[in-house]
This record gives C-alpha cells, structure tokens and sequence, in this order.
C-alpha cells in the first residue's frame, strides 16, 4: 500500500510516532519524500497535509493522514475511516470583542479564513450570505488590517485570537483532528487495509488503557470485578492461598490511580500496573 504522511506542520510529529508504534519504519531524514518498509509492505510518501486529500482522492495513494477539516475543505472524492485521537482542534468564527456578532449577523458581511470551501459549505447549509477572503495564514490579522469584518479559524487555545483583540462567537463550525482516510471508489487489498487499520487503532487503545493485576479475597471479588470489568471481561484464578483470586483486568490509563484506591480499600493487595506496548481486541 502506498500511504501519505504529513510532512511537517502540526500532525507531522504525532503521526510518525504513531506509525513506529505500530511497527513502521519511519524516516530519520525531515528530507526524505519516500520511505518504503518492505518487511510490513507499506510505501509512505510525505506530502504537505493540505494536498494529502487530494492525492488520495485522485487515486495516487491508496491511504492518507491528514486533518479533517482540510479533508472537507480540499472537497476531494476521499473518506474518513479512523479517527486518530491527536491534533484535536476547533473550527470557529470569531469578531473584534464586543461587536456582538451572531451567525445571522454574518449575512453580507466579509470572512477571512484559510479554509474556504469548508466555510463555504457550512454557511451555505445556514443560508448565510457571506463574502470569503481567503488567505494562507495570518487570519487573525486581517481584521485590524480592514480586510475583513470577521474571521473563522482552527482554534486550538485562543490566545492568539485575544491578542488580536477578537472573540470567538457562534457555535463551533468543526470539531478537527487527525484522520486516516481513503479513496472512495477505490479498491483496496483488504487484508492488507486491515492489518494497517488494527494495527493504528491498537495503538490507540494501548494508549487509553493500561493493564491491571491484583489480588483479592473471594468474599469481595464481585465487588472488585464491578470496579475493574476489563475490555471485554476480567481473568480471575484461584490462589494457592485458600479464600484468595488473582484477578487481571485491562482499565482506562486516567482512571488508574483511582481504582487502586478502590481497590485497596476493599481489601485487595499486590495491585500492579503495566504498560501496554500492543494488542488485538
């Protein structure tokens, strides 16, 4: 399969580091345009987030990782088939403070964004009548240039946009993070798309859960197992000390410290964490 790859920018890093996890070879060189793994047979091709929707949706690559707003913006023949849980980020309007600006407001009035067939689309869905100024970057700016009346952007903190001296308003247009998609009429080996696709999502859950051991007396292990009921279910086993099971449970990695608590307090003991590297669930 022949796979793009963010470049550089925001998802570039996080991308890479997910597919090592998941057993790829990655470049070591920020130059290098191809890297081909021939153990996993897998081609990555490093091209500018932007144009990645359109390459996959032209049918030169099979597979792609970009963001979903600029999936949507570039309107190319491509879908979303895996969320990928980095380069979270909203899509939003946003006005100099204290203009008081609703979504209706925007009829008639000029839009700088650098994501124009995206915005295009949602304000047509809303009857909005807007003029869209379209630049690269910089958007924040255009307002106290004279440029436009309002902006709508990727927002991540919103510091730069108070900076500008702008507010956000409305609802959020998109909510955006990293995505794998495909081509949608092209046809892929299945295997092969299936090996890739459980191979990023196990990354994933590797990254949610951690696994957790611990022993208890019997008397409370319904309690215990309520607190700890695993992925899909928990593996008990009798002890050699009478009265006493050894439970192994998979648990979200943010509730961890937590159900340690919990479980101490009920009386369990030997309660040990591990990392998880990989799995198939």
């Amino acid at each position: 399969m022949r796979i793009a790859v963010p470049n550089k920018g925001a998802l570039s890093g996080a991308a890479a580091q997910m597919l090592r996890e998941a057993g790829y070879a990655q470049r070591t060189d920020s130059k290098e345009l191809v890297m081909i793994d021939e153990e996993n047979g897998v081609e990555f091709y490093y091209l500018r987030p932007r144009d990645i929707a359109v390459y996959v949706g032209e049918g030169a690559l099979d597979l792609g990782i970009t963001g979903r707003d600029m999936l949507i913006d570039s309107g190319a023949p491509a879908s979303e088939i895996l969320s990928l849980g980095f380069g979270v980020s909203r899509f939003r309007f946003a006005a100099p403070r204290r203009a008081g600006y609703r979504l209706a407001d925007l009829n008639g009035r000029r839009i700088a964004t650098s994501y124009p067939g995206l915005l295009g689309r949602y304000l047509a869905e809303h009857g909005i009548d807007a003029r869209l100024v379209h630049l690269d970057g910089a958007v924040e700016s255009s307002v106290a240039l004279g440029v436009a009346d309002a902006i709508a952007d990727v927002v991540e903190t919103g510091t730069t946009l108070r900076k500008a001296g702008l507010e956000l308003f409305g609802d959020p247009i998109l909510r955006s993070e990293a995505i794998l998609i495909r081509r949608d009429s092209d046809r892929i080996d299945p295997t092969a798309l299936d090996h890739f696709t459980r191979r990023l999502s196990s990354v994933l859950v590797a990254r949610d859960y951690v696994l957790m051991d611990y022993d208890c007396p019997s008397a409370v292990l319904e309690r215990a197992t309520r607190l700890t009921p695993g992925y899909a279910a928990p593996t008990v086993a009798e002890l050699a000390r009478p009265g006493w099971v050894a439970v192994r449970a998979m648990v979200r990695r943010p509730d961890a410290q937590r159900l340690m608590d919990d479980l101490w307090d009920l009386g369990a003991r030997a309660i040990l964490v591990t990392e998880l590297g990989a799995c198939r669930l």
